[in-house]
């Protein structure tokens, strides 16, 4: 197909089965799309947990939330269940699907069920030939020939049926409300206004994510005591143990863990100085508001860093790294454990006077070269 059929596509679907961040990562491309047709309308397709999201991101004009089960975290349902949603995208009409991956996840699945709903259009990267499973495809290379940001892939595959943008920034709208709402639960818990916010997110889905508390702590304490900040720790209703025993050791801090909502939390991190948190949604967040972030970035993939941001990427280098792992295979957790809490708060105290690199390429040029060598 050319690139002029897709110009003339109206209704498109974006499918990214993913999560918060994945999605975030995305919508620069879901923007060149959008840009590239006008009077487009852009529908996603994700998993209950990406859509949280969705009303945040002005591309979006739709929704629909499918866990889908070829996903690692996609919920087991009986077949009629899949075969509704292929009803439902066929009452869509769409011209187009864009099936959005990180290199590791095969499109097949997704491509079928785009095709069985009858969209004429359909693209997305693929190792194998699809034949006409898709009508564009670009040849997936990575993670032997190259490495890309996860944002950057997206973009150079939609740029192949010509949609670019010139704004590559992650999306995400605050809205009024949440501001509201988030400083009345800091005004009830007496928060100091004339003092930099730093907020620390210490969870992870995944437990190879997670930087250990004690470190978090340690690093706390110390930021504290060079800036006079105050630490505000968020959390999810699992985390609210985690944030109360961080902040019962941090002088001054408070625990907002499962006071907040997605659209809070936004406006909180909005409200921020600086942002330290591991490889997770807060630090996309913290990218697409423009809030400096501290990414406590476990070795387990390469291209998730944070884009556009003044950021610090820290880790240790390991022989397991890039393991793609929920939990660590070698059970050491050497790539963050070993991180000396002293480095995150020089690297916090870094952003705060205004240092700090702006780009998720050369932040993750240094995970490539790691990547490179590995390889080698």
């Amino acid at each position: 197909m050319t690139s002029a059929a897709w110009q003339q596509a109206r209704r498109i679907l974006c499918v990214r089965l993913d999560y918060l961040g994945d999605v975030l990562m995305t919508t620069p491309a879901m923007r060149a799309l959008r840009e590239s047709s006008p009077g487009s309308r852009i529908t996603l397709l994700t998993s209950s947990g990406g859509g949280a999201v969705a009303p945040f991101i002005p591309e979006i004009d739709d929704v629909i939330a499918y866990d889908a089960p070829w996903l690692k975290n996609g919920a087991p349902h009986p077949p009629a269940e899949d075969r509704k949603m292929i009803d439902l995208l066929a009452e869509g009409n769409f011209d187009a699907a864009v099936i959005f991956t990180v290199y590791s996840q095969n499109p097949l699945p997704s491509a079928m069920l785009c095709h069985l709903a009858g969209i004429p259009l359909r693209l997305a990267h693929s190792r194998e030939n699809p034949y006409r499973l898709l009508t564009d495809w670009v040849t997936e290379t990575e993670p032997e020939q190259q490495v890309r940001h996860e944002v950057r892939r997206q973009l150079d595959l939609v740029a192949t049926v010509g949609a670019k943008t010139a704004d590559e920034r992650l999306s995400f709208r605050v809205l009024p409300e949440h501001r509201e709402r988030m400083q009345r639960v800091l005004r009830e818990l007496a928060a100091p206004t004339d003092r930099p916010w730093i907020m620390l997110h210490p969870g992870a889905t995944a437990a190879s994510r997670r930087y250990p508390a004690a470190s978090f702590v340690r690093a706390a304490r110390m930021l504290v005591e060079r800036s006079n900040c105050l630490v505000l720790i968020t959390g999810g209703a699992g985390e609210r143990e985690l944030a109360a025993s961080i902040a019962s050791q941090v002088p001054g801090a408070l625990s907002v863990a499962d006071r907040f909502g997605l659209g809070e939390l936004a406006a909180l991190i909005e409200a921020c100085s600086l942002v330290i948190c591991n490889n997770t949604g807060p630090a996309h967040l913290a990218a697409a508001l423009g809030t400096p972030v501290v990414d406590l970035y476990a070795l387990t993939n390469p291209q998730h860093t944070p884009w556009q941001v003044p950021a610090k990427v820290l880790f240790h280098d390991v022989d397991c790294r890039f393991c793609y792992k929920s939990v660590c295979p070698q059970g050491h957790h050497a790539c963050l454990q070993r991180v000396d809490p002293y480095s995150v708060a020089d690297a916090g105290m870094a952003l705060l006077r205004g240092e700090g690199v702006s780009s998720g390429m050369p932040l993750i040029n240094a995970l490539q070269d790691i990547a490179a060598g590995a390889r080698s």
